[in-house]
């Protein structure tokens, strides 16, 4: 299929605007289970899909979830190494006097910053996550400030932060939907660190031993769980922000993330969340459409050093359709014509359809990869005449 360049530019506009896709209605979709919370979320993060929801665009305190930004911006600051893991920081009045968790540090300790980085996450200290603002951002209001910048790059339309920690405070809000694409992008961009989140205990010499268990229960649980946030509140009430890695058939391992907000306590967004996850294994299966690098399609180029463009995703394709489907998928590739070179690898040039029972599932960008340059004159005047008597 074929599309004029014109109406292929407003679609991958439209397209590039969306965000994760969720599976149509008329697609039978599977029953969800009654989770007791006021609002979730659940996505399959190897297919890009959306799996259930509730109310994931209802504003919400995010509590302590709000340390997920947090650990962003210290893990950027580390990425661009600004900042050290061996490097210490010293503790002020204003950490050492934070109300709510905390890692027990105090203004006689100079801390480094991956013990502040265990004691944000695994204690969901407040203390320490000051700790970590001031020393990156010079002071918190200006942390702050560092937050809803990344918060804006990173899409997070419906976020705002007015402090690091998550205590309730009038206009620190976010959604369910904005914390997904925070957590994915968490995993995604900082590979070397999200590993503090599958700690089960830690604590800061000299601090008590009671305080060192992480509390993301599933941890203890489930072993395909490796992350990621606790949060509770009163406003917010408890809160699960979890993600679990398993094995799938022709897809090698298949990652999920559940968002449980509003659970009644910590044994229940725990329970509610095991819940969730379990269904989304179980309810839908992982497809493999193609390999990543492998070409969907090469179509004939123009005016180009090479007479074929080659299209695909550099990782591999996967959809998630209801649990037997697999067999009733169709695709489609949809892309502008002609196709007139030059093209840089990563280009963005049309669309992977995917339909199931002929129904919309999900559209995938295909990008270029191989570049195509442009062909001397004397090629390019031929294709000219060429696409001129086409």
């Amino acid at each position: 299929m074929t599309l004029s360049l014109r109406a292929f530019l407003i679609r991958l506009f439209i397209g590039l605007l969306g965000g994760l896709n969720a599976l149509p209605a008329h697609a039978q979709a599977p029953q969800v289970p009654e989770i007791a919370a006021r609002a979730y979320l659940l996505v399959d993060v190897t297919a890009q899909q959306v799996l259930a929801e509730l109310d994931a665009d209802k504003p919400i305190e995010p509590a302590s979830l709000t340390k997920l930004m947090t650990a962003y911006v210290v893990f950027d600051a580390l990425k661009a190494k600004k900042i050290r893991l061996d490097q210490t920081f010293s503790v002020s009045e204003r950490a050492w006097k934070m109300p709510g968790s905390r890692m027990f540090i105090d203004p006689k300790m100079q801390v480094p910053v991956a013990d502040l980085i265990k004691g944000m996450i695994v204690q969901s200290g407040n203390d320490a996550t000051i700790a970590l603002a001031e020393g990156v951002g010079g002071t918190v209001e200006q942390f702050v400030r560092m937050m809803n910048a990344q918060a804006k790059l990173l899409g997070l339309k419906a976020t705002s932060y007015k402090n690091p920690e998550g205590l309730t405070e009038p206009g620190h809000t976010t959604t369910a939907r904005d914390l997904s694409i925070l957590a994915s992008r968490l995993m995604t961009d900082f590979p070397d660190y999200v590993g503090y989140y599958a700690l089960k205990k830690y604590r800061y010499p000299g601090t008590p031993v009671a305080n060192e268990n992480n509390r993301n229960l599933l941890l203890f649980r489930d072993p395909s769980v490796d992350g990621l946030k606790t949060g509770h509140t009163e406003a917010a009430g408890y809160c699960l922000i979890a993600t679990a890695k398993r094995d799938a058939p022709s897809v090698g391992s298949r990652r999920l993330l559940s968002i449980v907000l509003g659970a009644a306590s910590e044994n229940a967004r725990a329970t509610e969340t095991q819940k969730l996850l379990n269904w989304g294994y179980t309810a839908y299966d992982a497809v493999k459409l193609f390999d990543g690098g492998q070409a969907v399609v090469s179509p004939n180029v123009w005016k180009g050093q090479s007479s074929v463009l080659k299209l695909g995703r550099p990782q591999p394709i996967v959809v998630a359709v209801p649990a037997g489907m697999a067999g009733r998928i169709q695709t489609q590739v949809a892309r502008p014509e002609p196709l007139v070179a030059p093209f840089v690898k990563g280009q963005n040039v049309g669309f992977l359809k995917v339909a199931l029972d002929q129904q919309p599932l999900v559209d995938v960008p295909l990008t270029v990869l191989e570049p195509v340059e442009q062909a001397g004159f004397i090629g390019r005047a031929w294709d000219s005449v060429r696409l001129w008597v086409k």
